[in-house]
């Protein structure tokens, strides 16, 4: 079976809010009484099973397209404001997160649900970012079967977006962010870095998951 989860991104969001509308209607057809209707899910050979899969793998191509569209918009951005001519094309690390991603792990195939969570196969290149006063980082995945070849793609909060705007000042946001370019109004206090939790000690947590290839100080945080 495969639950339907909400992306971030609004196209994502349209999605999900559909399908999960049409899960919970095949639940009430089907007789089947959930202790939530929030879990309601489509199991696999349904009508809506693979209609869903196909909506999420969409979603993924076009946030893909997304970032490619912004990197080649900065890059422009910064060919205007530098002198001297310049090329990028290093590696650009493509890393999903909060998707459905068909695998195979102990020797079976599986629908493989990774929310808040990004693949960290042999190898693999992947981007964990911190908060917005904190540091990001590179990493490369080592493989580990028993996370399904998974790792955290981020801090993690220890305060909800409630409670970050009852608990934290606008001082305080302002003195976290120092250094940082990003918004420092109380609208964006949901987002402030005493919300997560340190980023380093998730890295540290996770040492078994992935290597860390560079550190990235944050310099410009862009929330929209």
């Amino acid at each position: 079976m495969l639950p339907c989860t909400r992306s971030s991104i609004r196209a994502g969001n349209a999605i999900g809010t559909f399908f999960i509308e049409l899960a919970k209607q095949d639940m009430r057809k089907w007789f089947i009484n959930l202790p939530d209707e929030d879990l309601a899910y489509f199991p696999e050979g349904t009508d809506h099973f693979d209609d869903y899969v196909e909506a999420v793998e969409w979603a993924q191509d076009f946030a893909a397209l997304n970032r490619r569209m912004m990197m080649t918009n900065v890059i422009r951005a910064l060919r205007g404001q530098i002198a001297k001519p310049f090329d990028a094309e290093l590696e650009a690390v493509n890393c999903h997160h909060n998707y459905v991603r068909r695998e195979n792990h102990f020797g079976q195939n599986v629908l493989v649900t990774r929310k808040g969570a990004v693949r960290a196969a042999k190898g693999t290149m992947g981007i964990i970012p911190g908060s917005m006063g904190a540091k990001s980082f590179i990493v490369r995945g080592l493989g580990n079967v028993e996370s399904f070849e998974s790792c955290s793609h981020g801090a993690g909060r220890v305060m909800s977006r409630t409670q970050a705007k009852k608990l934290v000042s606008l001082d305080e946001h302002i003195a976290d962010t120092a250094g940082v370019e990003c918004r420092k109004d109380e609208s964006v206090i949901d987002e402030t870095p005493r919300a997560y939790k340190p980023i380093e000690a998730v890295m540290a947590a996770q040492a078994d998951l992935v290597e860390i290839v560079h550190a990235l100080k944050q310099v410009v945080c862009v929330k929209g």
